[in-house]
Protein backbone atom coordinates (compact mmCIF):
# COMPACT_ATOMS: atom_id res chain seq x y z
CA UNK A 1 0.00 0.00 0.00
CA UNK A 2 2.85 2.70 0.67
CA UNK A 3 4.29 1.51 -2.78
CA UNK A 4 1.16 2.45 -4.30
CA UNK A 5 0.74 5.65 -2.51
CA UNK A 6 4.15 6.52 -3.64
CA UNK A 7 3.95 5.45 -7.04
CA UNK A 8 0.47 7.68 -7.06
CA UNK A 9 2.43 10.82 -6.05
CA UNK A 10 5.17 10.16 -8.12
CA UNK A 11 2.97 10.74 -11.51
CA UNK A 12 0.68 13.53 -9.87
CA UNK A 13 4.07 15.33 -9.55
CA UNK A 14 4.73 14.37 -12.64
CA UNK A 15 1.36 15.30 -14.80
CA UNK A 16 1.26 18.60 -12.28
CA UNK A 17 1.36 22.02 -14.49
CA UNK A 18 4.44 24.15 -14.72
CA UNK A 19 5.23 25.61 -10.79
CA UNK A 20 3.73 29.02 -10.36
CA UNK A 21 6.32 31.46 -9.09
CA UNK A 22 3.71 32.86 -6.47
CA UNK A 23 5.83 35.18 -4.52
CA UNK A 24 7.53 36.68 -7.38
CA UNK A 25 4.14 37.66 -9.11
CA UNK A 26 3.32 39.03 -5.73
CA UNK A 27 6.38 41.06 -5.62
CA UNK A 28 6.17 42.01 -8.96
CA UNK A 29 2.67 43.45 -8.59
CA UNK A 30 3.87 45.55 -5.59
CA UNK A 31 6.67 47.17 -7.56
CA UNK A 32 4.13 48.11 -10.29
CA UNK A 33 2.05 50.03 -7.60
CA UNK A 34 5.36 51.80 -6.28
CA UNK A 35 6.02 52.50 -9.84
CA UNK A 36 3.15 54.21 -10.79
CA UNK A 37 2.73 56.05 -7.03
CA UNK A 38 5.64 56.98 -5.15
CA UNK A 39 3.70 57.10 -2.44
CA UNK A 40 4.19 53.60 -2.02
CA UNK A 41 7.93 53.75 -3.26
CA UNK A 42 10.81 53.40 -0.84
CA UNK A 43 12.82 55.16 -3.10
CA UNK A 44 11.02 57.79 -5.45
CA UNK A 45 12.59 57.81 -8.84
CA UNK A 46 13.55 60.91 -9.63
CA UNK A 47 14.01 61.13 -13.55
CA UNK A 48 12.12 60.13 -16.54
CA UNK A 49 14.85 58.30 -18.16
CA UNK A 50 15.25 56.37 -14.50
CA UNK A 51 11.25 56.01 -14.96
CA UNK A 52 11.59 54.45 -18.60
CA UNK A 53 14.01 52.26 -17.18
CA UNK A 54 12.24 50.82 -14.67
CA UNK A 55 9.67 49.79 -16.11
CA UNK A 56 10.89 48.30 -19.14
CA UNK A 57 12.54 46.04 -16.64
CA UNK A 58 9.29 45.41 -14.84
CA UNK A 59 7.83 44.32 -18.04
CA UNK A 60 10.72 42.12 -19.40
CA UNK A 61 10.48 40.33 -15.81
CA UNK A 62 6.57 40.27 -15.89
CA UNK A 63 6.83 38.43 -19.69
CA UNK A 64 9.82 36.03 -18.41
CA UNK A 65 7.37 35.23 -15.38
CA UNK A 66 4.35 34.38 -17.82
CA UNK A 67 5.54 32.27 -19.52
CA UNK A 68 5.03 30.05 -16.50
CA UNK A 69 1.51 29.37 -17.82
CA UNK A 70 1.43 31.30 -21.69
CA UNK A 71 3.54 29.97 -24.48
CA UNK A 72 6.52 33.10 -24.84
CA UNK A 73 4.98 35.21 -27.46
CA UNK A 74 1.42 35.38 -25.67
CA UNK A 75 3.54 36.47 -22.47
CA UNK A 76 5.08 38.93 -24.00
CA UNK A 77 2.35 40.13 -25.62
CA UNK A 78 0.38 40.57 -22.54
CA UNK A 79 3.43 42.55 -20.92
CA UNK A 80 3.58 44.85 -23.72
CA UNK A 81 -0.38 45.47 -23.58
CA UNK A 82 -0.14 45.58 -19.64
CA UNK A 83 2.82 48.58 -19.96
CA UNK A 84 0.66 49.90 -22.48
CA UNK A 85 -2.55 50.20 -20.63
CA UNK A 86 -0.40 52.06 -17.31
CA UNK A 87 -1.91 55.26 -17.71
CA UNK A 88 -5.47 54.38 -18.14
CA UNK A 89 -5.13 51.93 -14.99
CA UNK A 90 -3.45 54.93 -12.77
CA UNK A 91 -6.16 57.44 -13.63
CA UNK A 92 -8.80 54.85 -12.26
CA UNK A 93 -6.99 54.05 -9.35
CA UNK A 94 -6.16 57.45 -8.41
CA UNK A 95 -10.25 58.20 -9.11
CA UNK A 96 -10.72 55.11 -6.85
CA UNK A 97 -8.40 57.18 -4.34
CA UNK A 98 -10.29 60.86 -4.36
CA UNK A 99 -13.62 58.61 -4.22
CA UNK A 100 -12.23 57.49 -0.97
CA UNK A 101 -11.11 60.70 0.57
CA UNK A 102 -14.07 62.81 -0.53
CA UNK A 103 -16.28 59.59 1.66
CA UNK A 104 -14.55 58.91 4.10
CA UNK A 105 -14.31 62.05 6.79
CA UNK A 106 -11.18 60.33 8.79
CA UNK A 107 -8.87 60.58 5.87
CA UNK A 108 -6.26 63.01 5.52
CA UNK A 109 -6.21 63.24 1.57
CA UNK A 110 -4.50 61.35 -1.14
CA UNK A 111 -1.12 60.56 0.39
CA UNK A 112 -2.86 58.73 3.28
CA UNK A 113 -4.88 56.92 0.92
CA UNK A 114 -2.30 55.67 -1.37
CA UNK A 115 -0.21 54.65 0.99
CA UNK A 116 -2.00 52.92 3.98
CA UNK A 117 -5.47 52.61 3.02
CA UNK A 118 -6.12 48.60 2.37
CA UNK A 119 -9.27 49.44 0.52
CA UNK A 120 -7.18 51.24 -1.90
CA UNK A 121 -4.79 48.50 -1.81
CA UNK A 122 -7.52 45.69 -2.75
CA UNK A 123 -8.85 47.73 -5.58
CA UNK A 124 -5.43 48.20 -7.05
CA UNK A 125 -4.43 44.58 -7.18
CA UNK A 126 -8.28 43.68 -8.30
CA UNK A 127 -8.15 46.21 -11.27
CA UNK A 128 -4.73 44.47 -12.39
CA UNK A 129 -6.43 41.20 -11.64
CA UNK A 130 -9.10 41.55 -13.65
CA UNK A 131 -7.06 42.91 -16.45
CA UNK A 132 -4.99 40.00 -16.75
CA UNK A 133 -8.04 37.68 -16.69
CA UNK A 134 -9.52 39.26 -19.98
CA UNK A 135 -6.38 38.63 -21.66
CA UNK A 136 -6.99 35.06 -20.59
CA UNK A 137 -4.22 34.69 -18.36
CA UNK A 138 -4.94 31.60 -16.37
CA UNK A 139 -3.97 31.22 -12.41
CA UNK A 140 -2.24 34.76 -11.74
CA UNK A 141 -5.14 36.78 -11.73
CA UNK A 142 -6.61 34.32 -8.77
CA UNK A 143 -2.91 34.52 -6.92
CA UNK A 144 -3.26 38.31 -6.92
CA UNK A 145 -6.71 38.58 -5.60
CA UNK A 146 -5.71 35.84 -3.56
CA UNK A 147 -3.11 37.86 -2.11
CA UNK A 148 -4.84 41.11 -1.43
CA UNK A 149 -7.26 39.10 0.75
CA UNK A 150 -4.52 37.66 2.68
CA UNK A 151 -3.01 40.97 3.25
CA UNK A 152 -5.99 42.99 3.53
CA UNK A 153 -9.31 40.78 4.57
CA UNK A 154 -11.19 42.23 1.05
CA UNK A 155 -11.70 38.92 -0.87
CA UNK A 156 -13.12 40.33 -4.53
CA UNK A 157 -12.85 37.76 -7.41
CA UNK A 158 -10.82 39.05 -10.48
CA UNK A 159 -14.28 38.37 -12.63
CA UNK A 160 -16.06 41.05 -10.71
CA UNK A 161 -16.71 44.36 -12.62
CA UNK A 162 -16.24 47.56 -10.86
CA UNK A 163 -16.58 50.98 -12.02
CA UNK A 164 -15.18 54.11 -11.78
CA UNK A 165 -14.40 56.40 -8.49
CA UNK A 166 -14.79 52.57 -6.16
CA UNK A 167 -14.60 53.39 -2.24
CA UNK A 168 -13.98 50.47 0.09
CA UNK A 169 -14.71 52.31 3.59
CA UNK A 170 -12.59 49.97 6.20
CA UNK A 171 -13.09 46.39 4.26
CA UNK A 172 -12.31 43.92 6.48
CA UNK A 173 -14.74 40.64 5.82
CA UNK A 174 -15.88 42.69 2.28
CA UNK A 175 -16.69 39.62 -0.23
CA UNK A 176 -17.38 40.02 -3.86
CA UNK A 177 -18.37 37.57 -6.25
CA UNK A 178 -17.58 36.45 -9.93
CA UNK A 179 -20.17 38.18 -11.62
CA UNK A 180 -20.95 40.79 -10.00
CA UNK A 181 -20.95 44.05 -11.49
CA UNK A 182 -20.64 47.43 -9.54
CA UNK A 183 -21.25 50.49 -11.38
CA UNK A 184 -19.49 54.31 -10.69
CA UNK A 185 -19.21 55.89 -7.57
CA UNK A 186 -20.24 53.17 -5.18
CA UNK A 187 -19.22 53.04 -1.66
CA UNK A 188 -19.27 49.51 0.51
CA UNK A 189 -18.59 49.29 3.99
CA UNK A 190 -16.88 46.01 5.86
CA UNK A 191 -18.72 42.81 5.84
CA UNK A 192 -20.89 43.80 3.26
CA UNK A 193 -21.01 40.07 0.54
CA UNK A 194 -21.72 40.50 -2.98
CA UNK A 195 -22.85 36.56 -3.80
CA UNK A 196 -24.74 33.89 -4.45
CA UNK A 197 -28.16 32.13 -4.02
CA UNK A 198 -26.59 29.04 -5.11
CA UNK A 199 -22.91 27.50 -4.91
CA UNK A 200 -24.74 24.39 -7.42
CA UNK A 201 -21.71 23.96 -9.92
CA UNK A 202 -23.89 23.42 -13.22
CA UNK A 203 -24.47 27.95 -12.60
CA UNK A 204 -20.68 27.91 -13.26
CA UNK A 205 -21.07 29.78 -16.15
CA UNK A 206 -24.58 32.11 -14.86
CA UNK A 207 -24.78 35.39 -13.19
CA UNK A 208 -24.88 34.41 -10.37
CA UNK A 209 -24.22 37.89 -8.22
CA UNK A 210 -26.18 40.97 -8.21
CA UNK A 211 -25.62 43.98 -9.92
CA UNK A 212 -25.03 47.51 -8.20
CA UNK A 213 -25.86 50.28 -10.60
CA UNK A 214 -24.42 54.11 -9.94
CA UNK A 215 -24.10 56.20 -6.56
CA UNK A 216 -25.04 53.34 -4.25
CA UNK A 217 -24.11 53.12 -0.42
CA UNK A 218 -23.93 49.52 1.20
CA UNK A 219 -23.66 49.44 4.95
CA UNK A 220 -21.98 47.32 6.95
CA UNK A 221 -23.18 43.57 7.42
CA UNK A 222 -25.31 44.00 4.58
CA UNK A 223 -25.63 40.82 2.16
CA UNK A 224 -27.19 40.89 -1.03
CA UNK A 225 -27.51 37.60 -3.49
CA UNK A 226 -28.50 36.91 -6.49
CA UNK A 227 -27.71 37.26 -10.31
CA UNK A 228 -30.73 38.82 -11.03
CA UNK A 229 -30.51 41.04 -8.06
CA UNK A 230 -30.59 44.32 -8.80
CA UNK A 231 -29.60 47.42 -6.52
CA UNK A 232 -31.01 50.61 -8.35
CA UNK A 233 -28.81 53.49 -8.85
CA UNK A 234 -28.78 56.24 -5.35
CA UNK A 235 -29.50 53.66 -3.37
CA UNK A 236 -28.89 52.82 0.56
CA UNK A 237 -29.10 48.86 1.90
CA UNK A 238 -28.38 49.07 5.41
CA UNK A 239 -26.26 47.43 7.81
CA UNK A 240 -27.13 43.92 8.16
CA UNK A 241 -29.71 44.00 5.68
CA UNK A 242 -30.50 40.23 3.88
CA UNK A 243 -31.32 41.12 0.13
CA UNK A 244 -32.34 38.79 -2.52
CA UNK A 245 -34.98 40.52 -4.81
CA UNK A 246 -33.87 44.03 -6.63
CA UNK A 247 -34.92 47.09 -5.38
CA UNK A 248 -35.62 50.18 -7.59
CA UNK A 249 -33.77 53.56 -8.03
CA UNK A 250 -33.36 55.72 -4.78
CA UNK A 251 -34.07 53.25 -2.74
CA UNK A 252 -33.76 53.24 1.21
CA UNK A 253 -33.77 49.33 2.60
CA UNK A 254 -33.10 49.11 6.33
CA UNK A 255 -33.16 46.12 8.83
CA UNK A 256 -35.23 46.81 12.02
CA UNK A 257 -33.50 45.76 14.95
CA UNK A 258 -35.74 45.37 18.12
CA UNK A 259 -33.54 46.48 20.89
CA UNK A 260 -34.62 45.85 24.60
CA UNK A 261 -33.14 48.65 27.43
CA UNK A 262 -33.61 47.56 30.73
CA UNK A 263 -32.93 49.76 34.31
CA UNK A 264 -32.46 48.89 37.89
CA UNK A 265 -32.19 51.18 40.73
CA UNK A 266 -30.07 48.72 42.32
CA UNK A 267 -27.11 48.25 39.98
CA UNK A 268 -25.81 45.16 42.35
CA UNK A 269 -28.97 43.76 41.34
CA UNK A 270 -28.48 40.14 39.71
CA UNK A 271 -29.03 40.12 35.85
CA UNK A 272 -31.68 37.89 34.75
CA UNK A 273 -31.20 36.65 31.12
CA UNK A 274 -33.82 34.95 28.52
CA UNK A 275 -31.95 33.12 26.44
Amino acid sequence: MQAAFIQALAQAHQQAPAPLPAPAFCQLADQLLALLFPERSTRPLTSAPEIEAQLSAWQAEFASLLRAVLPPPQADAVAATCLERLPRLREALLQDAAAIVAADPAAQGLTEVISTYPGFYAIALHRLAHALGQQQVPRVPRLLSEYAHTRTGIDIHPGARIGPSFCIDHGTGLVIGETAIIGAYVQIFQGVTLGALSVAKHLANQKRHPTIEDHVVIYAGATILGGSTVVGSHSIIGGNVWLTESVPSHSRVYHRAQIHVTRTEDPTADFAFSI
